[in-house]
């Protein structure tokens, strides 16, 4: 089971980071997919200054996911492009942002992941809606 957070104005907030805390020691696959630019990119993009930059906030991302416990392979940099283009035909459950463009582009997309809106107060509560449902399909026995 796999689950997606972005990280500016999401994964950053500290009841996020507990929440995604929860998930990967349930044993969930969580991932962060931002619109950030990875080191790679910038390295091949950008002046030095603005590399800088990148890799000075990317290494905040890094700490967080760390002390979350989300592996380093599963941290995607889209480099600007939407979130979905990585997400689609990847099966994940949710997608959670602050973005409403990015929560339309994956709501427009048809695929079955689910974009929840972290600004709405009950982002959480649907969060945990869709891991239930999930875990129910995949083992409807063990509940």
């Amino acid at each position: 089971m796999k689950v997606s957070f972005d990280f500016d104005s999401t994964l950053d907030r500290k009841d996020v980071q507990q929440f995604a805390k929860e998930l990967v020691n349930d044993g969930i696959e969580v991932w962060i997919v931002t619109s950030r630019t990875s080191i790679e990119y910038a390295k091949a993009n950008l002046d030095e200054f603005s590399l800088s930059r990148v890799n000075k906030s990317n290494n905040e991302l890094f700490r967080i996911a760390d002390n979350i416990g989300i592996k380093r392979e599963h941290i995607h940099f889209t480099n600007a492009q939407f979130i979905i283009n990585f997400l689609a035909n990847q099966n994940f459950i949710f997608h959670l942002d602050d973005d409403p463009d990015e929560l339309m582009e994956i709501l427009n997309s048809k695929d079955p992941c689910k974009p929840i809106n972290v600004n709405h107060f009950d982002w959480e509560m649907d969060c945990r809606k869709l891991v239930e449902i999930e875990k129910y399909l995949e083992n409807p026995n063990k509940l």
